[in-house]
């Protein structure tokens, strides 16, 4: 890596925030923001103690958090309307300055029946649903002529072409796809999206490692960037590897691991199970030990080593202090040598 010469990656997190603690993730994004991070992400979820607007949030939170930028791991397409995304995204965007890097995906699928009450049934397949709405919502942020003004729109002349308003600048470039398979990730590449990759793949039945699994997405996303003239794109990569920086807070920390993890001091390693849609897939493996473990751990993964961004996947259900202790280890005793060790 160090003969490529590549530049140091970028340095995000992302945060679960929870309704009940809006003002205390605000102030989690302003101290990353003082600790020299490049960007934080937030979790969606619906019908859950999660933010399930995160916009409005991201939105707010980067009127006291001023230079980081803030962006979403991910929005579900499945229950959203392109065209109101459209508005949301450039809205939050200029808001932010241009801060925004909003990252989509599906959402979840084998509990789809819990949701149709509040956001309806799907008139086919998820995938298929998920597709639309992907296509119209890259189309309006392209600039897509909708309609065209009749004598009833005030303030506009009659014939005038019309856009998905507002617009803001650069916001297209800064999209991202969270795909966890090699197929979605190519389709993000040939699309000109930024990839987001997670702590789970699709289970091919294989038997091969998680790292050699998420390769094969890494590469399928590259190979199809350069294909459409996108260049190499921008990977996201994220891992939960926390430093525990003292021998007292390491039970605490294992104990927000979920419990089929069996987190123990040091590596978990990788665990196969089934992801949020019930569908079999394997999970990298957990790194809860000293900073100099953790940082050991990331330059070894080589997905990691090929990433432009690497994301720091604090522990869901710790509170904003604790997030912020990790956050500080993690920018102190980590950062200095996994950076040098990857550029």
């Amino acid at each position: 890596m160090n003969a490529n010469s590549r530049p140091a990656p970028r340095i995000g997190f992302l945060a679960q925030v929870d309704h009940s603690a809006l003002t205390e993730g605000i102030q989690l994004f302003v101290a990353a923001d003082e600790l020299g991070y490049d960007v934080g992400y937030v979790r969606t979820r619906h019908l859950q103690d999660a933010l399930s607007s995160p916009l409005t949030f991201l939105a707010v939170a980067g009127q006291y958090a001023r230079r980081i930028e803030l962006g979403t791991a991910v929005i579900p397409l499945r229950f959203e309307n392109a065209g109101r995304l459209a508005e949301d995204l450039a809205t939050a965007d200029l808001l932010l300055g241009g801060r925004l890097r909003a990252g989509v995906g599906s959402g979840y699928s084998s509990h789809d029946a819990m949701y149709m009450r509040a956001f309806g049934s799907l008139p086919g397949e998820r995938a298929e649903h998920v597709d639309r709405v992907l296509a119209d919502l890259l189309s309006f942020l392209d600039g897509e002529i909708v309609s065209t003004a009749d004598a009833h729109i005030e303030g506009v002349e009659q014939g005038t072409s019309l856009t998905l308003q507002p617009r803001s600048e650069g916001l297209r470039s800064r999209i991202a796809y969270g795909a966890a398979g090699p197929a979605r990730a190519a389709e993000a590449g040939r699309d000109g999206l930024g990839l987001q990759l997670a702590t789970m793949v699709p289970d091919d039945g294989s038997g091969r490692s998680f790292e050699l699994l998420q390769l094969d997405v890494l590469e399928a996303y590259r190979e199809a960037s350069r294909e459409a003239g996108h260049g190499e794109g921008h990977v996201m990569v994220s891992r939960q590897m926390i430093p525990v920086a003292q021998e007292s807070d390491l039970e605490r920390y294992q104990s927000l691991i979920p419990r089929e993890r069996t987190a123990a001091p040091g590596v978990t390693g990788e665990f196969r199970g089934q992801e949020i849609g019930g569908h079999d897939a394997v999970f990298s493996e957990v790194v809860i030990d000293t900073p100099g473990v953790v940082a050991q751990a990331l330059v070894a993964d080589a997905v990691v080593q090929q990433a432009d961004e690497i994301c720091l996947t604090l522990p869901f259900g710790a509170t904003a202090s604790e997030q912020r202790t990790v956050l500080e280890t993690f920018g102190q005793q980590v950062l200095p040598h996994l950076v040098t060790a990857i550029i």
